[in-house]
């Protein structure tokens, strides 16, 4: 190039001097030599010039070929990735009307949410597409097209069975069981107290054998129980001791056995006493880290368990480790609806504003383009058909 920009100079100089000196002289013939020094650089000039224009054709080309990297991750139902590898769902389908409206070439990248907006800021992906919400803080970072679809927080929950069927679960329970035995085998102990402390001298009440040893147990039973139908009653010394000694005993056990019943069957119903968001505070709450609706209960100081997906989410409170869980509307409903659990429902109604949009690089000249294509097609009756028979209801 060094050389060509020297010959470029050069040889108009040159010329410019000939040109002069033709003036100058008028009658003087310009040499062959030199006629021919001059055909031979425009040559030059020419075969230089078209190996650059060619690789900078070549060079845009290449760039064209490539197309745009479009990042996603799987949000059903607004971004799915099939069998077959390819994508699918409502945010999916949206790209790509907008991309046959505009003429964009273009290849999806599966990432995680976080890279969804910080690999837009540094040029990695040229746009993010899926179930992606429009806060401040990523607003920062790049620029969002006009919202496609407008949502909220939702709240998934166990179905909650009938009153009696409740108090029936409750009572069939391992630990309720475990709960009756521990007391037998004490009534038993005291009542074998008993039978020993009278059974020499009270023998019509406390007889040998196997049946006095169930008089004790049942004297046991009726004193713990503050019925005490007098048709027994120790008559030793020992015995009379033992009597008082396990009455007061008794009333503290039939306390704290009452209290057990009573905790037990409010907690077996409290999944079904959650009405919304203000009684979340009461119960075990699960979501997704590092998302909208991770900042929002952050805010309201609602201690939450982490989940690395919906379905995961969705099995946990399945499998009764969690409450309520809670995150955006939409994946919740679409889920519970198509899931295999049964016992799940979403609470009726949201809280909590969503708005999804495209992320692009800030100052990005295909916004406007887009967001003129994504308009249209939201505005469309295709639209809201389509999201009324993914979702089960009109956006």
């Amino acid at each position: 190039m060094e050389v060509a920009g020297f010959l470029l100079c050069s040889v108009p100089c040159g010329l410019k001097n000939a040109a002069l000196h033709t003036v100058e002289t008028r009658r003087s013939p310009l040499p062959k030599s030199l006629k021919s020094l001059a055909a031979l650089v425009s040559l030059m000039l020419a075969a230089l010039a078209l190996p650059a224009g060619h690789a900078a054709a070549q060079e845009s080309a290449g760039n064209g070929q490539g197309g745009m990297v479009v990042a996603t991750r799987e949000a059903p139902p607004f971004a799915m990735k099939g069998e077959d590898g390819e994508w699918h769902g409502i945010a999916i389908d949206l790209w790509r009307n907008i991309a046959a409206q505009r003429g964009f070439d273009y290849r999806f990248a599966e990432t995680d949410l976080d890279s969804m907006i910080h690999g837009v800021a540094d040029g990695r992906y040229d746009a993010s597409v899926g179930a992606l919400t429009i806060t401040a803080d990523r607003e920062e970072k790049v620029d969002f097209t006009q919202p496609f679809y407008t949502t909220g927080f939702g709240i998934a929950v166990r179905k909650s069975p009938t009153v009696w069927l409740s108090l029936v679960q409750n009572f069939f329970t391992w630990g309720f069981f475990k709960a009756v035995l521990a007391l037998s085998a004490l009534l038993l102990l005291v009542g074998f107290l008993f039978w020993l402390a009278e059974r020499k001298h009270n023998t019509e009440e406390f007889a040998d054998g196997p049946r006095g040893i169930f008089s004790g147990f049942w004297f046991s039973a009726v004193t713990m129980t503050t019925v005490g139908y007098g048709d027994k009653a120790p008559r030793t010394v020992p015995g009379k001791l033992i009597a008082l000694v396990w009455m007061f005993t008794a009333i503290i056990i039939i306390s704290t056995f009452t209290g057990m019943i009573a905790s037990s069957l409010t907690a077996g119903r409290l999944a079904g006493a959650i009405a919304g968001p203000d009684d979340l505070d009461s119960v075990t709450v699960g979501s997704i880290s590092d998302t909208a609706t991770d900042d929002w209960l952050r805010r309201e100081r609602i201690a939450f368990s982490g989940y690395p997906s919906v379905e995961a989410g969705l099995t946990a409170l399945h499998d009764g480790e969690i409450d309520a869980f809670v995150y955006d509307a939409p994946l919740l409903r679409y889920l519970v609806r198509k899931g295999d659990a049964k016992d799940l429902r979403l609470l009726p109604g949201t809280f909590g504003r969503q708005d999804y949009g495209i992320a692009l690089k800030q100052g990005s000249e295909m916004r406007e383009s887009i967001d003129i294509a994504l308009l249209r097609q939201i505005r469309s009756s295709e639209w809201h058909e389509g999201i009324a028979q993914t979702l089960g209801q009109r956006d």
